[in-house]
Order: C-alpha cells, then sequence, then structure tokens
C-alpha cells in the first residue's frame, strides 16, 4: 500500500492517477496523526510526503518518521508538483526498496552461509579429532563416520 499525506485538495486526483499506474492501494491522509494511524494498522511499502505539510507540524514530523518502519519516504512540494512528477518520484523509490530489500536478503544469505561454514568446519574437526582416539569403539567409530560424511556432504552443499 502506499500512503499518499498531503492535505491539497488535488491529493484524491493525484492518488487515482498513482493507483491507476501501479496497481496498488493509495490511501490519502490529509494530517500527520491519520498518517500515524495508518502507518500503525497497515503494511505500507512508500509513504509520499507533502513537505508542507512537514513543515506545518514539526513534532508530527518526528513521531511519523518513528512510525515508518520499512515504508520508504518520498519528499515532495505538493504547491509545485504534478502527478507525473509525483509518479516518477514513486516509482524510483519502489526501485530503490527493491533493490535495498535484495540486497539485505543477499548479505543476510551471505552471513548464514558464512556461519554455516564455520559450524561446519568445526563439526569435521571434532569428528577428524575424535576418530584418533585409541580404542574407539567399533560402533562409536562408525557413527563418527557417519557425522562427518554428513559434514562433508553439507560442506559441498555451502559451497
Amino acid at each position: 500500500m502506499i500512503l499518499l499525506t498531503t492535505s491539497l485538495a488535488k491529493a484524491q486526483d493525484c492518488a487515482l492517477a498513482l493507483q491507476d499506474a501501479t496497481h496498488e492501494a493509495v490511501t490519502v491522509c490529509v494530517t500527520l496523526p491519520d498518517a500515524i494511524a495508518q502507518l500503525q494498522v497497515q503494511e505500507v511499502s512508500v509513504v509520499i510526503f507533502d513537505q508542507l505539510l512537514l513543515d506545518t507540524d514539526p513534532e508530527g514530523s518526528e513521531t511519523v518518521l518513528k512510525h515508518l518502519g520499512a515504508a520508504v519516504p518520498v519528499y515532495l512540494n505538493f504547491a509545485v508538483t504534478s502527478s507525473g512528477r509525483v509518479l516518477r518520484e514513486l516509482r524510483c523509490a519502489l526501485q530503490r526498496r527493491k533493490r535495498e530489500v535484495l540486497a539485505a536478503k543477499r548479505e543476510a544469505e551471505q552471513a548464514l552461509r558464512h556461519e554455516l561454514k564455520e559450524m561446519v568446519t568445526a563439526l569435521l574437526l571434532s569428528c577428524q579429532m575424535a576418530s584418533q582416539v585409541p580404542d574407539l569403539p567399533k560402533m562409536a567409530e562408525s557413527k563418527m563416520q557417519a557425522v562427518e560424511a554428513l559434514a562433508r556432504e553439507m560442506s559441498a552443499k555451502l559451497g
């Protein structure tokens, strides 16, 4: 969902144009408390702020920014901005959000892969050390070899 925060009369027309172009629901909030209320109950991908509204209520501006969550903020002066410009800025914000989400996902995957590789390495070392214990019972030795084989398989899958 997209949140359009402005008190200007052309907000509904702009919201309809954005909805048609993006095929996402657009909700208009005419006050910052309305925007905060929407952010608390809805998952929002982008919040488009009218800078004039933010400038008239500095305390409300701080509060609404604290409630953004993962939503991307877009700041525009609606007094001098056309619907076309709003749409271009929205598309840029959505593309930026998509890139940021993909980058965060890649970083998380790499961190997890690195952590798992370290664990598998420690597991393999422990198996090798355990198999060198003198007079290791045959049953324990076969179990240790099975664990080592699984660890090597995991290592191969992790790359």
